[in-house]
């Protein structure tokens, strides 16, 4: 799950996006009968951490993931949570979605922290679009660049930020690990040139990013913190400083 990298669990936002996601699909057109499992898809989910908590919900899914290590793990990790039968570890990526999985045959598909890092972010959407029914939904998580920008100025890396803010792919240098960045518009453009409608944009990590780690773990400050990440959210003033944007979509 690209979720809170290096920091405590201080906002539910995301998880909140996805059970939100989820129910929308279990409604939806074409959905499978009330109470039964949906068929999830969770791209690059590597050990597990968003699949299992899918999963003990009631749904089916399946982890597309190039690492045989993090699959590995993904199996132990479902093992011990008593989930070994509701979770699937397949080795693979974005480009062999078509050969992995039966086309229409998923309800739902997450997709975090994929497109910065796949060779063709639009190939990977067109083929994650292919394996979803008709109606089927898309979560999609991306890392958004304003808000590296802001982050390396406050650390004092003011070059760093200005290759961030000018190159065409938003990196804040060579050595930077994810291949691009994104923003509300590019993201929501990049999605509806594969197929999908964007129904909704949310903010996540608005501020879990510049609140000091002290700050973050303690106790008296916890529940604020997540406040302020579930207000921020929705707020399309707030949207463009939060360092990922969830997309919900329907193909």
């Amino acid at each position: 799950m690209a979720k809170e990298r290096g920091r405590p669990a201080t906002s539910t936002v995301l998880w909140d996006g996805v059970r939100r996601l989820l129910a929308d699909a279990a409604g939806g057109e074409g959905a499978a009968a009330p109470g039964a499992p949906l068929s999830v898809v969770d791209l690059g989910g590597g050990t597990g951490g968003l699949a299992v908590r899918v999963a003990a919900l009631g749904h089916d899914v399946v982890v597309v993931d190039p690492s045989p290590d993090a699959l590995a793990a993904l199996e132990r990790r479902t093992a011990e949570a008593g989930l070994a039968g509701r979770v699937r570890p397949v080795q693979g990526d974005a480009t062999e979605l078509a050969d992995l999985l039966p086309a229409g045959s998923v309800d739902v598909l997450l997709c975090h922290g994929v497109l910065e890092v796949v060779d063709d972010p639009s190939a990977a959407l067109r083929a994650a679009r292919a394996t979803l029914r008709p109606g089927g939904l898309l979560s999609l998580l991306v890392a958004q660049w304003p808000a590296t920008v802001l982050a390396r100025v406050l650390a004092g890396q003011l070059a760093q930020a200005l290759q961030a803010l000018s190159g065409p792919e938003h990196r804040w240098s060579g050595t930077d690990p994810l291949h691009r960045r994104f923003d509300r518009a590019s993201a929501t453009e990049l999605a509806e040139a594969a197929g999908f409608t964007v129904t909704a944009v949310e903010g996540t990590r608005t501020f879990g990013e510049l609140v000091p780690p002290s700050r973050a773990e303690a106790e008296q400050d916890v529940a604020l913190l997540r406040e302020l990440e579930a207000r921020a959210a929705r707020s399309p003033e707030l949207l463009a400083l939060s360092a990922h944007l969830h997309l919900h979509a329907r193909r």
